[in-house]
């Protein structure tokens, strides 16, 4: 399969050499891989041919990748049910559920919100960011739900790729975390990179990564006999990282209910509330929601604010912990 991704390079990322950039800026691949494209002449630089990784890049550059991979198969639209808030000629906004993969990745080739989004829309969304990723300008975590701004055209995908890039797009999530953070609201400011002992995990680091900025502000802490402390956290993106919020929860010592991946490993409780401990288990995932998206509307510029509804797991543990503080 031929799948082509382009990259228009940031001031941020000016002076990085071009493998490392791709590294960063590509999940799915490696360094190595990434290496052999440059070398093999399946990357171009302002439509210009690269053989060299070290290659420096600047503001502005255009980047093409050009990937045939033998034993890629095509992604096989299926008809899977997607809730649609919003939708226009060059734009949908919809609710993606707990549980649903972007886009096809290792392991994960079906039931994706790609696939259903082929299904219902066939050849009619950006495809900017490659056949493995039409219309997708940004993404949430499989186990993450809430809101998604998905391209139908390119010019639609341009301009909200560069909203994303000035980070004037306004993005809030809710969520349920263990303990309380200190101070209760605020702003974490940190890089963040790949974890060296787990490649699939993402960790604070003081040297290298990409600035990764999180508002946040307490809502409510549950004070509950019998169940630790619980707070309920709106967090705002300044920019959109891998696992972000989960990684600066982490930082700041706590973690989301139901996050197995960076959550605590022992949470203490003294006498086990079952039926909160029932709920807890039924979460099947990070207590996580995109709750709000806002943007300039890329054809015509007008302000856009959607709000989505908490998936019913979220929806049950929130309501008993409300009933049980009351």
């Amino acid at each position: 399969m031929n799948n082509t991704i382009k990259f228009s390079v940031d001031a941020q990322n000016s002076g990085k050499r071009l493998d490392v950039y791709l590294t960063e800026n590509i999940e799915n691949y490696t360094r190595s891989f990434l290496k052999k494209l440059i070398e093999n002449k399946q990357v171009k630089l302002n439509n210009n041919l690269l053989i060299s990784p070290s290659t420096k890049i600047k503001f502005k550059d255009q980047i093409t990748l050009h990937v045939f991979q033998k034993n890629d198969h095509d992604i096989i639209p299926k008809k899977i049910k997607l809730e649609i808030i919003f939708e226009d000629k060059d734009i949908l906004v919809l609710n993606k559920p707990k549980g649903m993969v972007v886009h096809p990745g290792a392991g994960n080739n079906e039931n994706t919100l790609v696939n259903a989004l082929l299904f219902k829309y066939k050849k009619n969304l950006s495809d900017i960011n490659g056949a493995l990723r039409p219309g997708i300008v940004h993404r949430i975590d499989k186990e993450t739900s809430g809101l998604l701004v998905i391209a139908k055209n390119n010019l639609a995908h341009s301009n909200l790729g560069s909203q994303f890039s000035k980070h004037t797009i306004k993005r809030k999530y809710l969520c349920l975390s263990w303990g309380v953070v200190r101070p209760l609201n605020g702003k974490i400011s940190t890089l963040i990179s790949r974890d060296k002992k787990n490649r699939q995990l993402m960790t604070v680091s003081d040297i290298n990564g990409k600035k990764a900025i999180t508002n946040y502000k307490t809502i409510k802490v549950f004070n509950i006999k019998d169940i630790p402390k619980i707070s309920l956290i709106e967090c705002e993106l300044e920019t959109g990282r891998t696992h972000q919020i989960r990684v600066h929860l982490k930082y700041k010592g706590t973690s989301l209910l139901g996050d197995k991946q960076y959550g605590k490993k022992n949470i203490k409780f003294k006498k086990i509330n079952n039926e909160f401990f029932d709920k807890l288990n039924k979460l099947s995932g990070q207590a996580l929601h995109a709750k709000t998206l806002e943007f300039s509307h890329p054809v015509t510029k007008k302000w856009m604010s959607f709000n989505s509804d908490l998936p019913s797991s979220f929806k049950k543990i929130l309501k008993l912990l409300e009933n049980l503080s009351n």
